[in-house]
């Protein structure tokens, strides 16, 4: 999963049920999955879960997941590592396995 961050971070382990965020997924992966655009989908890493409505984007390679970081109520931060920048103090690009 890529997830660009610019926010705070979460709690480790949280949860969220249900949240307005979005993930892209290949059109391919949305048929394999057999979902279409607005389906809600469980997203899990190690650190969290969160479910969000999925998009087809063609721009997403085949096996990613591509999550905005915009949208504080779909909680990004629950599923990376809460690194910052030890100069910057800004987070890192962050990139980390996922499960849908």
């Amino acid at each position: 999963m890529q997830i660009p961050q610019t926010g705070g971070t979460g709690d480790a382990g949280a949860s969220i049920s249900s949240c307005p965020g979005v993930v892209f997924l290949a059109p391919r992966e949305l048929y394999r999955l057999d979902l279409k655009p607005g389906d809600k989908l469980p997203v899990e890493t190690r650190r969290g879960a969160v479910e969000v409505k999925v998009r087809a984007d063609s721009d997403v390679p085949v096996g990613m997941v591509f999550m905005p970081f915009c949208y504080a109520e779909a909680a990004a931060n629950l599923l990376t590592n809460p690194a910052l920048d030890p100069t910057g103090k800004i987070p890192e690009f962050k990139f980390c396995a996922a499960r849908v």
